[in-house]
């Protein structure tokens, strides 16, 4: 496929499988990462001053580790029973900022440690908490409390509304050939990077093909009930009409009695057309993991990163 500059903009754990995915086919990969994460353990360290949460950042790391195996690798991502269970990549990034005055220069001696294949990005170096508002008009504060509501959110914003850009995040969008939102959580990881002003601009301004990696399964409170469609227009809501150019959507298939609490993120012929009719090509095809149900898998994502980056050079 050659080298490609692509940027992942998400965080949690569904960032880090479009992070691998894409490094299995030697892109050169940035992550832009959100910066409102306010539940454990980087919820801990938010109340400390000056502390960024670091829990996506580690988590993005650790997928561009060039051995995923290594002892550093194992000790980055142990949680220490002894200390509020910190994972220990959260306590060095978190001590490394203090120490060197500079979040980015702590992702960048993590990353040297874990011997990267690629940038982890925060789209912003300020402190900013999320504000959501329900579909039954009911407003929530902070991520944790998003992520456990018991209806799904409609739209939501920053605290400060206007926080300052890291420049380094929309220099990567601006250079990317292609841009991948997700997987992941929609309200708390992927859209909160949209609301950082300057980064809808840059995803604009690019000539990146843009792709949205629809969820797998709404187990989270913030996207309860929502299917295919209320997925695209939460994005087209929060900055990214007329800017997408693909929706990936994973093909149903059926649960075992084992999984029935979870509910797939459903569509059918006519939503499909639907979001066609707004400009955007549909991908469907399988990709859950079969040791995981509620995770896309690496490889049959990374096929339709192929099959999509091709037909866009054909």
């Amino acid at each position: 496929m050659g080298i490609a500059k692509t940027v992942v903009i998400g965080g949690g754990t569904g960032a880090p499988v479009s992070i691998r995915a894409l490094l299995s086919l030697n892109m050169d990969v940035s992550a832009v990462v959100a910066m409102a994460d306010d539940g454990g353990s980087s919820g801990l360290l938010r109340e400390y001053p000056g502390i960024l949460p670091p829990g996506d950042i580690r988590k993005c790391l650790v997928s561009m580790a060039s051995d995923p195996n290594s002892e550093w690798v194992q000790a980055f991502t142990r949680r220490l029973a002894y200390d509020s269970d910190h994972p220990l990549g959260n306590l060095m990034l978190s001590t490394l900022s203090e120490v060197t005055g500079s979040l980015p220069r702590a992702i960048e001696l993590c990353g040297e440690l874990l011997g990267i294949r690629g940038r982890v990005l925060p789209s912003t170096l300020e402190s900013v908490e999320l504000i959501g508002m329900t579909t039954n008009g009911q407003k929530l504060t902070g991520q944790a409390n998003l992520t456990h509501s018991d209806c799904a959110m409609h739209s939501v914003s920053l605290k400060p509304k206007d926080p300052q850009p890291y420049t380094a995040a929309l220099e990567a969008i601006n250079a990317a050939q292609m841009i991948i939102l997700g997987p992941g959580s929609l309200f708390t990881s992927v859209i909160p990077n949209l609301l950082v002003p300057g980064v809808v601009d840059a995803i604009q301004n690019s000539k990146a093909l843009t792709l949205f990696i629809c969820s797998l399964a709404d187990m989270q409170g913030e996207a309860w009930g929502m299917d295919a469609v209320t997925h695209v227009e939460a994005l087209l809501r929060h900055g990214m009409a007329n800017r997408l150019d693909y929706v990936v959507i994973n093909e149903s298939e059926p649960l075992p009695d084992s999984m029935r609490h979870i509910r797939r993120v459903s569509y059918d012929a006519i939503s499909l057309e639907y979001i066609r009719s707004l400009g955007i090509r549909v991908v469907v095809e399988p990709m859950v993991d079969p040791l995981r149900p509620t995770w896309h898998d690496v490889n049959a994502l990374a096929d339709v990163f192929t099959g999509i980056f091709f037909a866009s050079q054909a």
